[in-house]
């Protein structure tokens, strides 16, 4: 999984309907977001009056989106672990009203009920991950960083009194130490509008706080340790996000993309053998019609082994998995079209083939012109790629 912007993967505690929530996030975490959304809003159906069940769905739905758009592994594919360089999200008008209608919906009942009981421990937690969807949804989609920011400090807020009301509630200091990292990680302007809304930044101490939820959370124990793995990734910590990894396929295995972040923090650490048998694994997997497999395209598959062997100098196999990405490039997402013909160029500068390499970058870019991998393309149609 990856690092997704804002307060992205807290969740709220759960609140009433709690087999149909259990069955939703079992799914929600192996990737059935359609699934998961029904399971939401059955429980809305029962308790429509339940904050908590709104946040849900709405996280459901905005993930949903992610999904369909690669975006939840655009590190993975990318191997850049920027903050600020996501792809953009372009949601329906539909989905867009119901997501912001459910995260509104969520916060009217909170202030109800923190209108009558301002110390409500349980109305302050779900108006703070109320408060993290929304944010998230600004940075990722909207890219308005001031309001994500706004909204981001509002849910700390309410995190820092619900950790006041409940000193043992170590679910409810993720946020604070998710935006400690994120803020202290951005650059000095990115930085600036955090201190002005009160949000100062401290990276190191931003990973403790995860890695104590990760270890002694309760609700939140999951989502730290995604978001742990994926802070390690950042910190080219590769070695330490393995065994997270392992453990979240363990619990939830029709995860495939659990498999191919374990593929890449194995080549991230220099382990090819290990890289390459867990991408062969997903291939196993899918011979096998194994639940949550059929859906993976063999054209993924094939991307990760390309690129496993790019970054290893196997230049020949790389060429060979890549062109089969490129030659079915409707069955993957935009992010991995560009990013395979981005390669492409690149091998063949490295193989002094400038003519093909020109020809490569051109449809990448033509294959999905806001893509990343579109812009880098375009620095190479002036000076060939060289590998240091």
């Amino acid at each position: 999984m990856k690092t997704l912007g804002l307060a992205l993967l807290v969740l709220a505690p759960l609140a009433g309907q709690e087999a149909l929530v259990n069955e939703g996030y079992e799914r929600f975490y192996n990737l059935e977001y359609d699934e998961a959304i029904a399971d939401f809003e059955h429980a809305i159906a029962q308790s429509p009056n339940v904050p908590d069940l709104h946040n849900h769905l709405a996280e459901a739905l905005v993930f949903r989106e992610m999904y369909r758009n690669g975006a939840l592994e655009s590190e993975l594919v990318s191997g850049t672990n920027s903050f600020l360089r996501r792809p953009k999200l372009n949601p329906t008008p539909e989905t867009e009203k119901r997501f912001l209608g459910e995260v509104a919906q969520s916060m009217s009942l909170c202030q109800t009920r923190l209108q009558r009981n301002p110390n409500d421990a349980a109305a302050l937690y779900a108006l703070g991950i109320a408060y993290g969807l929304r944010s998230n949804y600004y940075w990722v989609v909207k890219k308005a960083w001031h309001d994500s920011l706004r909204d981001a400090n509002e849910a700390r807020q309410a995190h820092d009194r619900v950790a006041e009301l409940e000193p043992r509630n170590i679910d409810a200091h993720l946020v604070s130490g998710l935006h400690d990292y994120i803020v202290g990680s951005l650059p000095l302007g990115y930085r600036l509008l955090g201190f002005m809304i009160g949000i100062h930044g401290d990276r190191d101490r931003g990973i403790h706080t995860v890695q104590d939820v990760a270890a002694r959370g309760n609700l939140n124990r999951v989502e730290a340790e995604i978001l742990l793995g994926a802070l390690y990734r950042r910190e080219n910590q590769p070695r330490r996000a393995i065994p997270l990894i392992n453990d979240l396929i363990a619990r939830f295995p029709r995860n495939f993309l659990l498999r191919l972040e374990l593929s890449q923090m194995y080549s991230m650490a220099g382990d090819k053998q290990n890289a390459m048998a867990a991408v062969e694994e997903i291939a196993r997997l899918k011979s096998r019609h194994a639940p949550g497999y059929d859906r993976v395209p063999w054209e993924k598959i094939y991307f990760q082994e390309g690129t496993i062997e790019f970054w290893y100098r196997d230049l020949d196999h790389a060429l060979a998995h890549l062109e089969l990405v490129a030659a079915a490039g409707d069955q993957v997402d935009l992010n991995t079209g560009a990013y395979a013909y981005l390669r492409m160029g690149q091998i063949y500068d490295m193989t002094h083939r400038r003519r093909q390499a020109l020809e490569a970058y051109r449809k990448g870019i033509a294959y999905a012109p806001q893509a990343e991998a579109a812009q880098e393309s375009r620095k190479y149609l002036t000076a060939p790629y060289q590998r240091l």
